[in-house]
């Protein structure tokens, strides 16, 4: 493998998370402000989450973006069930983490195999 060929898949999973934690961010906030009544400035935030989300995609390392947001999609599932849990309180049920399982083994494959 060529030499940095790990440190960057490293450096896209990282940015991969992030990228996953800034766009739940930015598009809880339109949920909060419909769904949940919350005022319209909780719209700035999210807005602003939402630009550094698409910032941190287009730093991983990929040839094409298709490829990078199919590995994306993966990570983005089990950074969501983590949301679920952590910032509103509802354990992922069993289904969940079975779907998460299997979406995260197709992003991992997407992202390490030998192109």
């Amino acid at each position: 493998m060529p030499n940095g060929y790990w440190a960057s898949r490293v450096k896209s999973v990282l940015y991969f998370v992030l990228a996953a934690f800034l766009e739940i961010a930015g598009c809880f906030s339109f949920w909060a402000w419909l769904r949940q009544g919350r005022p319209m400035w909780v719209l700035l935030p999210g807005i602003i989450s939402l630009v550094l989300f698409s910032f941190c995609l287009t730093q991983i390392d990929s040839d094409y973006a298709g490829r990078a947001y199919a590995a994306y999609g993966g990570i983005y599932i089990v950074s969501s069930l983590v949301w679920l849990r952590v910032i509103e309180g509802s354990p992922p049920d069993r289904w969940d983490i079975i779907g998460a399982s299997i979406s995260i083994v197709g992003a991992l494959i997407i992202l390490l195999g030998p192109r």
